[in-house]
């Protein structure tokens, strides 16, 4: 009789027995299976605070959420907040689904002028970092708009 006829096949059941004795798992295959524990994942990373690049508020990156970034292989940390991040694959969405349909759709985005502070909205996305002004604003800035062209 062969090794290998002479091991029985493992089921889940089996290695929560294991686990709950305090034995090491083994896959079928022979290799031992490597177990997450939320402890674990505590040792490993800290909560850290990073500040949305959208609202400038702070939000928190939890252990949890490293530890899945670094299982996907992900080098960047989030730039944004959820509710953020789910406003902009929202704006995605429908900029796809515009696309999609044919048909041009106009859009207003909300912002505050950056010279004076009043809110306004605008016919487009601002780029990050890049100020926005309000209709006043903008063309004391650029009289020239306003001046016949002769």
């Amino acid at each position: 009789m062969s090794f290998a006829a002479c091991i029985a096949p493992c089921t889940r059941s089996d290695l929560m027995k294991n686990e709950q004795v305090g034995m090491s798992n083994n896959d079928f295959n022979g290799r031992s299976t490597e177990v997450t524990t939320a402890s674990s994942v505590e040792s490993e990373f800290e909560d850290k605070s990073i500040v949305c690049i959208d609202c400038s508020r702070d939000f928190i990156w939890t252990a949890g959420e490293q530890a899945f970034f670094r299982d996907k292989k992900l080098q960047n940390p989030p730039k944004r907040c959820k509710d953020c991040k789910q406003a902009k694959n929202d704006r995605l969405a429908a900029i796809a689904a515009a696309q999609t349909s044919g048909v041009r759709q106009r859009i207003e985005v909300s912002v505050k002028c950056a010279r004076c502070g009043e809110a306004t909205t605008v016919p487009f996305y601002p780029s990050q970092g890049r100020p926005v002004f309000c209709r006043s604003c903008f063309l004391e800035m650029n009289p020239s708009i306003l001046s016949p062209q002769s």
